[in-house]
């Protein structure tokens, strides 16, 4: 799909909502309707489906270069220079300070870019697999370098370099490595701590690509996995099954949420998962939908997510598996392949 099909789309919906066009200020809604990646750029699109984008001089001669009929304006004061009387305004994105700089009396809009987002064409789903294959590869890479005495750090700072090398913009977020007890943390930051035989390590990581972000764990055992380890780890190599069979266009986000969290809750260790099951991947790391108790809303075709339970034992350690696919009929598509099975090092 083009950027002047997407333009197209939002003006349908701008007419529709009976709007004479909207000020997109959020930056990936910018990237999303016109290409231009920056951070001082705006947008105006009309109803009838023209637009103008603004940018500074740092950007100006990147977004002359972008093509198409978007008339090129530049200027410091992107949405300043831009509103126009009974345009819509991002109320999700402008602080109230900018909202009353620009007159306070603009229709607020949420979510108009965010909707359209959800559902990938054809050639962002390339990019996203494109990202989740350099996760995958770098993964395969790091797994059989990783020994005891390694810190979290270390293992981290290798997992993004081997990305880097493969061909990923970089990586897609910080990257989480958690080992021991510090896996009892779902967004531990790596730090000094080495590895030790004994440990489950969790490795959270994704690359970036063409402006598409992957997201993958893997949580591996580091030497012979005691009792316990194995047991966290099938409960939630089940679930996690569970939640994927259950993606599917039509279903709500708080089925899919439900059909990994009721395996988890019913071992016992329900109050041990307490993150949502997922989330959209696509120009950014964390957009809709979202999938947990209580998410509204249901799965479309073509939409890319992430299926990640967790169990977390404070003090012991914890397991959690994530991979990133994409809804389809009857089955989703997984975009990155390493396997599930737990890897003993």
């Amino acid at each position: 799909m083009s950027f002047a099909e997407r333009r197209a789309r939002l003006a349908a919906l701008l007419a529709e909502g009976g709007h004479a066009g909207l000020l997109v200020t959020r930056p990936v809604n910018v990237r999303y309707l016109t290409g231009l990646a920056s951070s001082n750029a705006a947008v105006l699109v009309r109803a009838d489906a023209t637009a103008v984008l603004a940018t500074d001089s740092r950007y100006i001669e990147t977004a002359r270069g972008l093509g198409g009929d978007v008339q090129i304006k530049e200027t410091r004061d992107v949405a300043g220079d831009l509103l126009e009387p009974c345009a819509a305004v991002e109320a999700h994105h402008l602080t109230v300070a900018e909202y009353h700089r620009l007159g306070g009396t603009a229709p607020l809009t949420e979510g108009l870019v965010e909707d359209l987002r959800t559902v990938k064409d054809d050639a962002e789903i390339a990019a996203l697999a494109r990202a989740c294959a350099l996760t995958d590869q770098a993964f395969a890479l790091v797994a059989e370098q990783i020994a005891a005495g390694m810190t979290e750090r270390e293992i981290a700072r290798m997992l993004e370099l081997r990305m880097t090398e493969l061909g990923a913009d970089r990586p897609a977020f910080e990257t989480i490595v958690a080992s021991g007890p510090n896996g009892a943390v779902p967004h531990h930051a790596p730090g000094d701590r080495p590895v030790r035989r004994g440990d489950l390590v969790t490795m959270d990581f994704g690359a970036l690509y063409a402006g598409y972000h992957a997201d993958m764990t893997r949580t591996v055992a580091l030497g012979e996995p005691s009792d316990w380890q194995r047991e966290i780890y099938t409960l939630v190599h089940d679930a996690q099954a569970a939640g994927r069979a259950a993606v599917r266009p039509g279903a709500t986000a708080a089925e899919v949420d439900a059909a990994a969290r009721d395996l988890i809750a019913a071992a016992g260790y329900g109050d041990r998962f307490g993150h949502g099951l997922g989330h959209g991947v696509g120009l950014e790391i964390h957009e809709e939908p979202f999938l947990g108790p209580g998410r509204t809303g249901r799965l479309e075709d073509r939409v890319p997510i992430t299926v990640e339970p967790g169990v977390y034992l404070p003090g012991l350690g914890g397991v959690r598996i994530e991979d990133t696919l994409v809804t389809r009929d009857p089955l989703p598509e997984l975009l990155t392949l390493t396997t599930r099975e737990l890897l003993v090092l």
